[in-house]
């Protein structure tokens, strides 16, 4: 296949896009707009809530359709129009804020525009200084069944969070897909992203691909985590970055350089422009 078949760039954010000081460098931003001006079409897919991705959206003038929140939402910001999205049940979100509540786990939960906590902590801080997202603090009980909720989510920062986690993974085990990310900012911190079952990035760019009529053969994925493996996997070009966890690298067509060294230029230039 020639670069010229391919029509759709999906790209990872943290660790991928943008690297431990939460920039785009330079050689990204100009590899972006060349894709663009090539005529492909360049979407985000990404672990992150909607809100905390709009700057990044923004500053790279990208209006397109993306992927939020693991693979749970496919919409286009600002346009108000979703095409896919997977909330967590009403049911599920009860038992999951009473198994937090009693375990001492600081759970976030997420709205398509809103951010919720039901206290202040490490995460709430966090959203704040490095996503540039305010939580909503409520009690839980006051959200659930009225409010949409596509993700729960939580930090891990210690071994004490740790246990409290492994305990919620296997308490919900079958009824939540629960993936494990860390970023380039915070390297010693582990973020939860917790959604429905059978979310993932990969039947999302699937969702993706067939509303924008673009067949998957033609799209080129590029990641570096483990919630990455099945948006790589259902991509035509796979594409994993020199920092990506080993698992990932396995299952590429191609390993472009680390994040610092601007391997999302890199691969942009040699399979797209």
């Amino acid at each position: 296949m020639t670069p010229s078949h391919y029509k759709l760039l999906v790209i990872d954010i943290d660790g991928t896009l943008i690297d431990r000081y939460g920039d785009v460098s330079a050689q990204n931003l100009e590899a972006l707009s060349l894709a663009r001006s090539s005529g492909i079409g360049v979407s985000l897919c990404t672990g992150r809530a909607l809100t905390s991705c709009l700057d990044l959206i923004k500053q790279l003038e990208l209006d397109n359709y993306h992927i939020f929140f693991d693979g749970a939402l496919v919409s286009r910001p600002g346009a108000e129009d979703e095409i896919y999205a997977k909330p967590i049940s009403p049911a599920v979100l009860r038992e999951m804020a009473a198994f937090a509540r009693e375990h001492g786990i600081e759970l976030d939960l997420y709205t398509t525009n809103h951010y919720f906590a039901e206290r202040e902590s490490w995460s709430t801080d966090a959203h704040r200084r490095f996503f540039s997202t305010e939580a909503t603090i409520s009690e839980f009980s006051r959200l659930i069944g009225r409010e949409r909720i596509i993700k729960g989510g939580m930090a891990v920062t210690n071994a004490g969070e740790t246990a409290a986690f492994e305990a919620f993974k296997k308490h919900f085990a079958g009824r939540l897909h629960i993936s494990q990310v860390r970023i380039p900012t915070y390297p010693e911190v582990t973020f939860i992203n917790i959604v429905a079952p059978d979310t993932s990035k990969g039947k999302a760019l699937e969702a993706l691909a067939a509303h924008l009529g673009i067949p998957l053969g033609e799209v080129v994925a590029v990641g570096d985590g483990q919630n990455d493996l099945s948006l790589l996997g259902t991509a035509g070009l796979a594409v994993a970055m020199g920092n990506a966890h080993e698992e990932l690298k396995k299952i590429a067509d191609h390993i472009t350089l680390n994040v610092e060294e601007h391997g999302l230029a890199a691969a942009i230039k040699k399979f797209l422009v």
